[in-house]
């Protein structure tokens, strides 16, 4: 009997050890991520300027806010760029995957260079982005003083293709990883149906386009989830190249958000802000969330 006992109670200690262990960080998110979540969106229904209120004024805020220019610029800017940082980056990682696919000399080489820039955070990327597009410093002076006097690349102070040069920085830094994940789908693709496929006569080109694409479906899905959070919650890298700027040329929802909750004291339309960014991040996260619980079931 003490045996048995014994063996019960290590039975429920080793079942109640990880929870022990996990329970702190389990609490602190719960209070420090979704508490400051909740806390942030009732706040957007709330008077708060300068520091938080508790003046109830309903839907105001998001009323104000979608009569704001300044809003409008910010998403008009938002379109833009998600869509060619999605579209580039999806091109280019999947090029550069089914490059590294052909079992290349090289490939341990030259796949850690291409994910490198994922390893920087995007203030570092940002900055050296800054450095390398400014006229006074980077590209267009180090052309000039080659010798090609007529050499022009002024983007960056441009207001017309201001939000390009973010689209490329962004670009550069995530399409490697996005690479790492068609990679990976694409080694796990089986290769007895390649082998058939290329007896019955199929090309290459007809190869990757009736059998190897669609098997990437996953992947497609996933990347452009990843890329999809990633272009609405980008702050820090237009904040190190533009800071918004030239006049609102790179605002983004997110710098509208800092701005106003932080510079112009107007806590409850950034929190009404920041409220719609949460709601369009879950309207992209929750189908896909569902889907992958589906297909596992």
């Amino acid at each position: 009997m003490a045996r048995t006992a014994d063996a019960d109670f290590k039975t429920r200690l080793q079942n109640w050890i990880p929870k022990l262990v996990l329970s702190p960080t389990i609490a602190m998110m719960a209070v420090f991520v979704y508490g400051f979540i909740l806390f942030s969106v009732y706040l957007s229904f709330t008077d708060s300027r300068l520091l938080p209120s508790f003046g109830w004024v309903g839907f105001e805020n998001y009323s104000k806010l979608w009569r704001l220019s300044h809003w409008e610029v910010s998403l008009t800017n938002m379109g833009i760029f998600a869509a060619l940082y999605i579209l580039i980056c999806t091109a280019i990682g999947l090029t550069l995957a089914i490059f590294l696919d052909q079992k290349i000399r090289g490939e341990g080489f030259l796949r850690p260079i291409y994910l490198y820039p994922m390893a920087l955070s995007f203030i570092v990327t940002g900055t050296a982005w800054k450095w390398f597009l400014d006229p006074g410093i980077g590209l267009e002076n180090i052309m000039q003083s080659w010798g090609w006097v007529n050499f022009s690349f002024d983007w960056i102070k441009n207001r017309d293709y201001a939000i390009y040069t973010i689209v490329l920085a962004a670009v550069w830094q995530t399409s490697g990883f996005v690479m790492a994940m068609f990679l990976a789908g694409l080694r796990g693709i089986d290769n007895e149906i390649l082998k058939a496929a290329q007896m019955d006569g199929a090309s290459n080109w007809n190869l990757y386009r009736r059998i190897i694409i669609p098997q990437l479906r996953p992947a497609f899905l996933s990347a452009f989830v990843i890329l999809s959070h990633l272009a609405i919650k980008t702050f820090d890298l237009v904040i190190a190249m533009t800071g918004g700027g030239p006049g609102r040329a790179t605002e983004l929802p997110a710098t509208f958000m800092y701005s106003y909750t932080f510079t112009r004291n107007q806590m409850g339309i950034g929190a009404a802000s920041a409220t719609i960014m949460l709601m369009t991040i879950a309207a992209i996260m929750i189908p896909y969330l569902y889907s992958e619980l589906r297909e596992k079931k």
